[in-house]
């Protein structure tokens, strides 16, 4: 890791001395990638620590089964730890390095950023547009640029998406290069990451699924991270074919209901909506012994802005034909902007470190 104060840090040093009871005890070794991971190790280094923590799925099955969680003194809570641990590498990594500021009050940030976006795109249609244009209906291929500037939309949208992108991708890197294992790292160990990262073959807590409220079994978070990942690519599938339709093909939008980009958004979203909505649900239900109640706040910002996202987007395609279009591509486009900065400084980043975690491991 970084030399940052997280690097010295009393959460590194409890994770180090968690993962040295873990090593001697392995009841926990077939539950999920960490403790087969964890028991390649003698002696846990910085780098170690991190990539087991960025492997943790946060099942909490090893809580539930683990004879020496609190009560008693030996007071071993892998999910705490590591879910503190990971927290402390989004900072690390963050890039570029002014920013990583904004993983310490993260929900704040994101709820300033929205309302700035906000406001900002409303604004800038505001200021763009003849009087009376954005509550007017619309109809036609060029319908969204009649309220919003071409120029504006996607000279916007193209700035904060590719410096996203930029940062997400340095961050990437410099926890490849702290964590990458000593030994090359052939294509099989490639595949086999990315099968479980895309399966989320982890998120099965030994075989019958998470601990999400309690000491019993349910798939109901796989399914709902799932729903929200899937959701999530379709959504952006649907962004890249409507961006290569506009500039490649010159059909700008909104397009037909049974066009490639309002089938693959439809889907996106619906999966976004019942993704997300299950996952805060269980925010809320779950057992905190096992969490980081600290971190609450900045899991619900990103869940809630993913939320709104992705229900202004259906709401806008219910209702493009009519007056409440305007308003309504303006809102969009505001959460879809702040959602565009916020990602490299969010919960967002651990779908990347968790999946070169898998990797390497």
């Amino acid at each position: 890791m970084p030399e940052t104060d997280s690097a010295l840090s009393t959460t590194m040093t409890e994770a180090r001395r968690v993962m040295e009871i873990c090593n001697a005890c392995r009841y926990c070794e077939g539950f999920c990638a960490v403790f087969p991971a964890m028991a390649l190790h003698r002696d846990f280094a910085n780098a170690d620590l991190n990539r087991l923590a960025n492997l943790c799925h946060n099942c909490k099955a090893c809580y539930y089964a683990c004879q020496y969680a609190p009560p008693h003194p030996f007071g071993v809570n892998v999910p705490q730890t590591f879910a503190i641990l990971r927290d402390e590498s989004y900072r690390a990594y963050a890039w570029p390095r002014p920013l990583a500021a904004a993983f310490a009050r993260n929900g704040t940030v994101v709820a300033l950023t929205t309302g700035l976006s906000l406001a900002l795109v409303l604004i800038l249609t505001d200021s763009l547009t003849a009087p009376g244009i954005l509550i007017r209906a619309w109809t036609g291929r060029d319908a969204f640029y009649r309220v919003i500037p071409w120029a504006a939309m996607s000279g916007i949208a193209a700035i904060t998406l590719l410096f996203s992108m930029l940062a997400l991708t340095m961050g990437g890197m410099a926890f490849w290069r702290e964590s990458r294992p000593d030994r090359p790292v052939t294509g099989r160990a490639v595949l086999r990451g990315l099968h479980d990262a895309l399966t989320l073959k982890n998120l099965g807590g030994g075989g019958h699924g998470c601990n999400d409220r309690d000491g019993a079994f349910s798939t109901l978070r796989r399914r709902f991270h799932h729903a929200m990942a899937y959701g999530f690519a379709a959504c952006f599938a649907a962004t890249s074919v409507a961006a290569f339709e506009a500039y490649v093909l010159g059909l700008p939008a909104p397009y037909p209901w049974l066009s490639a980009p309002v089938i693959l958004g439809v889907v996106g979203g619906a999966g976004l909506l019942v993704g997300t909505s299950g996952l805060i649900g269980l925010k809320f239900t779950t057992d905190p012994t096992a969490t980081a109640p600290a971190l609450l706040g900045a899991d619900l910002a990103l869940l809630a802005l993913l939320w709104f996202a992705a229900a202004t987007g259906i709401t806008l395609l219910l209702f493009r034909a009519s007056a409440a279009m305007g308003p309504l591509l303006a809102l969009h486009l505001g959460f879809i902007l702040a959602l565009f900065i916020v990602l490299p400084y969010s919960k967002f980043v651990h779908a990347i470190y968790r999946t070169l975690a898998l990797i390497a491991r």
